[in-house]
């Protein structure tokens, strides 16, 4: 595994995978174990998975179509989505998930987050902050695919999220996410300057020098793509691929 972490960041919902732009105008991408087949082949070392209604439209975690998956899957995932209990996480883990990432659920209830450190490891805790940035250039974590604004600045909920036991920080810029226009470096940068556990970044890479930037110029600890894991390209037809070994290191080098 690369010292500099690569991923695919897949969005799920109602079992199938979907690709958003700033989480609206979804578009239907094809089979989430199809595209796991795919990237299995391309010896990918880690895979984000985000179901992205289970939490705004009640539906709850999909674990039949998460244990196809994890049969399927040769790499670790990290799962997201309608998590919202102890209980809930355990059953995931013993699916094989090896990651849980916490979104609304870390914010509303407010021993979640250090629970699940203590019992599973903070190794195994994520926490995703989806991030919005105001016509004054000020930054507030939204949850619930975006449609609450906590009025809460990304850097306080870091620091904070990283004291109660999370092991990692996967930083989601809503106003980037399906783009291709590059990361929003500042909020990486703010974020990953404040905590000292990885940062994932992800919301907008549209190139192999974007991926570049988000770890030489924002300092994070991993980036996951979603747009240029499952397009073509910008305003191309769909095709599931992703960067060679050897690409990955021309990446980081």
């Amino acid at each position: 595994m690369l010292e500099t972490r690569l991923m695919p960041c897949l969005l799920m919902s109602n079992g199938a995978l979907v690709k958003t732009v700033r989480f609206k105008d979804m578009t239907y991408v094809g089979d989430p174990t199809n595209a796991v087949r795919i990237f299995n082949q391309k010896e990918v070392d880690e895979l984000i998975l985000l179901d992205i209604h289970a939490t705004t439209q009640d539906k709850g975690i999909d674990f039949a179509t998460l244990e196809g998956l994890v049969t399927e899957c040769f790499m670790p995932i990290c799962y997201g989505g309608g998590v919202s209990t102890i209980e809930q996480m355990r059953r995931l883990f013993n699916l094989g998930i090896e990651k849980i990432s916490l979104g609304a659920a870390a914010f509303e209830q407010p021993e979640l987050v250090r629970q699940a450190a203590a019992e599973f490891g903070s190794q195994a805790v994520v926490v995703t902050l989806d991030v919005k940035r105001s016509l004054l250039g000020k930054y507030s974590v939204h949850i619930r695919n975006g449609q609450k604004d906590m009025k809460i600045r990304p850097v306080d909920a870091a620091r904070h999220f990283m004291s109660e036991g999370a092991g990692e920080i996967l930083a989601y810029s809503i106003d980037r996410d399906g783009t291709w226009a590059g990361f929003d470096l500042k909020l990486l940068t703010d974020i990953s300057s404040v905590v000292n556990v990885p940062v994932v970044a992800t919301g907008g890479a549209g190139s192999p020098a974007d991926i570049r930037a988000a770890v030489k110029d924002a300092g994070v600890s991993a980036v996951a793509i979603g747009s240029m894991a499952v397009f073509q390209g910008k305003d191309l037809g769909v095709l599931i691929k992703f960067p060679s070994r050897k690409d990955q290191e021309g990446i980081f080098a």
